[in-house]
């Protein structure tokens, strides 16, 4: 195969392994125990393939066939948003799917065309069982570099990052240590190191690819120790907490005519009574843009529906709302979350003014913000879609009994190097996050995978941050996550309800929240350049 015979096979088989290496970021179709093991195998073909390669140009090709097959599978529900709801032609809602994905599978290539240019030549420095795991090394890095760059270029895009495969399994306790991007550097490794023993010919080299297999299997033994450690303890009392799920279909959420429905079904959920008297709920939080509606345009007699709501509860109302104020001689527009209690008064409402206001600052490439020259595709859709202002990185918390909450908005909650930056202490607002809660709407992609996925991404939140995280959507997933990453309960999707959860915050900062991303890039930049400063011109034997 020093040639790599067949080659149209191997063209096949890396669009296959590329959609079954999609199934393993959520459970169902696969079960959750395995998503883990499927993550890596799948990759370990990949990386079995590159190293095969007889030249940087086949690594890259193959790289490029596995992501966007990947991706493609992965990020189809993009397609029910713009077809199923945004009235866009079937064919060109498909070719937008199809063109992003092969967009995103150029990071894929760069990581494959890399870690094949940079293992070509063999370094007298290094003996061969050095050389075996600086080639597994190499191919970690390089992959855990395009995630990075994929989840930091054009304001970002780390959906299906490699480590959310690992919210489960012996991976899994290093998320406070090393984040998300940590855990696909391992995840990766696994990967490559696999992919070497089984490139070994005889039973001396057998033995020297065995060092990575040996490594790989050392990290998820110390994951396993590291799931024993305490990162942070409690702060205060527990908080009682009522999570909203309303499921007001999306194709009815914006329409004038039915919107009264969807605020009273809103209504209803949030002012049910407790099931016991000791369980009544101290914070009642509600998806994003539960009012579709900027904050003045909504009846003062709705917002004082509202109040009353928060007055026969004895509670504290978070919801997600657009809000429209004045600014430096500037109308300005966020989408945002707002809290209150009985005692705001309405005009503080209806000028969007509330203490408790948090402006979402990660804005959604043609959801918030129309990037340039791309104004004709939004107008393609009939979706209300505008650009938004976006808020600041580190804004006020909400501070509820003994608790402060940070709020994050839709899909915020993928960049956890910005979440983290709630949770440590600030000089201009003062303590970190003890709870983070997500608002989410993701009922423009109907019942799919994104519910799944998303759930994913936020258990790897509480991972890093070792705090509980708490999600209330319009159509799932809804659900109080510890600050293990564990799914203490959760809402079926799809369906109308509220979780009322008992939610003990937490205080202490793990080395995620510490250091951020550093440690990780910096470890992964150093063996990059130890494997360029050591390429030779000898090659690496047969």
């Amino acid at each position: 195969m020093s040639k790599l015979g067949h080659f149209n096979r191997w063209h096949a088989a890396l669009l296959a392994l590329g959609a079954l290496h999609a199934l393993s970021f959520a459970p169902n179709p696969l079960p959750h125990w395995i998503l883990p093991f499927a993550q890596i195998f799948t990759l370990a073909v990949l990386a079995f393939f590159v190293f095969k390669a007889s030249t940087v140009a086949q690594a890259a090709l193959g790289g490029f066939l596995f992501g966007a097959s990947h991706f493609a599978v992965g990020l189809y529900w993009l397609y029910i948003s713009m077809h199923e709801y945004g009235g866009m032609a079937a064919p060109m809602a498909a070719a937008a799917v199809m063109l992003l994905a092969a967009g995103l599978a150029l990071f894929t290539t760069l990581a494959t065309a890399l870690a094949r240019w940079l293992s070509a030549q063999q370094p007298k420095a290094f003996s061969s069982y050095g050389w075996q795991v600086l080639l597994a090394a190499v191919w970690a890095s390089s992959w855990t570099l395009s995630e990075w760059l994929r989840g930091t270029l054009f304001t970002g895009l780390p959906w299906l990052n490699i480590g959310y495969a690992h919210v489960e399994g012996v991976l899994a306790p290093w998320a406070p240590v090393l984040g998300v991007y940590g855990l696909a550097w391992l995840a990766a490794f696994a990967a490559g190191a696999i992919a070497l023993l089984a490139c070994a010919k005889d039973t001396a080299n057998d033995a020297k690819a065995a060092v990575g297999v040996g490594l790989a299997i050392v990290s998820g033994l110390i994951g396993i120790a590291l799931g024993h450690v305490a990162w942070s303890k409690p702060q205060g009392e527990p908080l009682i907490v009522r999570l909203v799920q309303g499921n007001v279909p999306q194709s009815e959420k914006f329409d004038p005519a039915l919107l009264q429905y969807g605020l009273a079904t809103y209504m209803e959920l949030a002012a049910l009574s407790p099931k016991e008297a000791s369980g009544a709920p101290e914070l009642i939080v509600l998806p994003e843009t539960v009012i579709p509606l900027f904050q003045n345009r909504v009846a003062p007699q709705v917002w004082e529906q509202w109040l009353a709501i928060a007055h026969e509860r004895n509670a504290t109302v978070l919801m997600g709302i657009p809000l429209q104020d004045h600014y430096e001689g500037a109308d300005r527009y966020t989408n945002s979350a707002i809290g209150f209690d009985a005692r705001t008064p309405l005009d503080t409402l209806v000028a969007g003014a509330t203490p408790m206001r948090y402006d979402k600052h990660h804005l959604v490439p043609f959801g918030e913000f129309v990037p340039p020259g791309f104004r004709w595709f939004v107008d393609s859709m009939r979706i209300p879609l505008g650009d938004f202002n976006r808020g600041p990185l580190r804004q006020p918390l909400f501070p509820i009994k003994d608790q402060m909450i940070a709020p994050d908005i839709c899909y915020e909650d993928v960049f956890g190097e910005e979440i983290i930056q709630s949770v440590r202490d600030s000089a201009a607002h003062g303590p970190g996050a003890s709870m983070l809660i997500n608002l989410s709407n993701l009922g423009w992609f109907g019942d799919s995978w994104a519910l799944r996925q998303h759930l994913q991404i936020s258990r790897m939140r509480a991972l890093e941050t070792a705090r509980p995280m708490l999600r209330a959507t319009n159509t799932g997933m809804t659900a109080a996550i510890d600050p293990h990453g564990v799914v203490r309960a959760a809402l079926a999707p799809m369906s109308k309800g509220v979780l009322d959860v008992e939610v003990q915050g937490m205080t202490g900062l793990t080395p995620y929240v510490r250091w951020g991303n550093v440690p990780v890039l910096a470890w992964t930049l150093l063996l990059l350049l130890l494997g360029l400063g050591l390429r030779k011109r000898k090659p690496l034997p047969a």
